[in-house]
């Protein structure tokens, strides 16, 4: 292993997250390098996993994000038209897209932002940080991606946009014959119609009514409609649908509401009083598991799929072994400040965090409490706390 290299932060994760960190650390022109870490470099899983899924968010809003500061500007009025920028551009601003035109476009930024001279684009995994206390600062562990060596660095920021995976939780009576059916796939329709077989009856159990149990009714029922005409859908739900509503300069159930397409397909097909004759209801049986009865209701339901999707939240990726003085730590996030105390309340110095896995966490002008996960939403966050990262 070389010597190790000393930046001015490492940001890890090159999502739609870490990608603003980034034009915002290089904004403030820290005076050294920053080291951006990831295998990829491709917009995370918003392009792995999620280029067909409609967004909940407006066109307007991803254009905000992307002129949000000076280096996502510079990049874009270097890029050559047609571009992902111009491509948004023509897009009605007033209403959702799919997220494809999103994830070519933090594509296309991070592409001008790996090739600026203050950052050190490293393809790779961070494995392991520790922290010194009397420096305050982090030495860094990356394994390379092609797994050719290890690289370590010394920074006084770290900061980590990790990201986070469809949640799994255990389900009362979920049989060995019932086959788990990776919410990932059920979001990406182009690889659900291969995975299920057309010609023999089925059916899916969906457990979730938030914005991805929506979609993956919609896509299964699609499937059902069309290519897969012996698949059945039983959706297990314990409350009402929730919608965004638009309010007087905001929105409740900004984070927790449908939006968008799946607001849509919600209010027309799934709703009580219309899916006993909608085109959904044809496929799909709600199975009302409110009120406790959720247990006997899966004893009931579920013996007769042979699938079984969650789309019950999402959890946060595994992090990287933290450490301070060698001696292992468990940070508690901050969801005010964007960073981490220890076990004891102290605060880590240098440790930050955002993106799905480190959302902001907001109230709204009725005292509801919700996490802030969306493009703009992590700019927003991150124009607010780091000033005070790089003080």
């Amino acid at each position: 292993m070389n010597p190790p290299q000393r930046c001015a932060a490492v940001v890890v994760g090159a999502g739609p997250a870490g990608l603003a960190v980034m034009g915002n650390l290089l904004e403030k022109q820290l005076g050294g390098k920053i080291a951006w870490v990831d295998p990829y470099f491709q917009a995370g899983r918003v392009h792995r996993k999620y280029r067909e899924v409609p967004s909940n968010t407006k066109v307007a809003l991803f254009q905000a994000y992307a002129t949000a500061v000076q280096p996502f500007r510079s990049v874009i009025n270097s890029t050559r038209i047609p571009s992902p920028f111009s491509t948004m551009a023509k897009l009605d601003q007033d209403k959702t897209c799919h997220l494809h035109h999103a994830a070519d476009m933090v594509r296309a930024l991070t592409e001008g932002i790996v090739k600026m001279d203050e950052v050190y684009a490293c393809r790779g995994h961070v494995t392991a940080a520790n922290l010194a206390d009397k420096t305050s600062s982090w030495t860094v562990r990356i394994q390379r991606a092609d797994h050719s060596d290890e690289v370590e660095l010394i920074t006084p920021r770290l900061i980590l946009c990790t990201g986070s995976s469809p949640t799994q939780v255990p389900i009362p009576a979920c049989g060995q014959h019932i086959e788990r059916l990776d919410l990932d796939i059920v979001l990406k329709p182009s690889d659900l119609v291969s995975y299920l077989p057309r010609n023999e009856p089925q059916t899916v159990a969906v457990v979730g009514a938030s914005h991805s149990a929506i979609l993956a009714l919609l896509n299964l029922g699609d499937l059902a409609r069309s290519t897969h005409p012996q698949l059945r859908i039983k959706w297990f739900t314990r409350h009402p649908l929730r919608y965004a509503e638009y309010m007087d300069g905001w929105i409740l159930r900004d984070n927790t509401g449908l939006k968008g397409l799946a607001a849509d397909f919600a209010r027309q097909q799934l709703e009580d009083d219309q899916l006993p004759q909608s085109e959904a209801g044809r496929f799909i049986t709600k199975i009302d598991c409110a009120g406790g009865q959720e247990a006997g209701q899966y004893e009931r339901h579920l013996p007769s799929c042979a699938h079984l999707v969650q789309a019950v939240g999402f959890t946060r990726d595994p992090l990287p072994e933290l450490s301070v003085n060698g001696t292992a730590l468990e940070p508690e996030f901050d969801a005010v400040s964007g960073g981490f105390h220890d076990a004891a309340g102290r605060v880590v110095p240098g440790l930050h965090g955002a993106g799905i896995a480190f959302p902001e966490r907001v109230v709204d002008p009725h005292g509801n409490v919700e996490h802030a996960v969306g493009f703009f939403k992590f700019m927003n966050f991150l124009k607010k706390v780091s000033p005070q990262w790089t003080a």
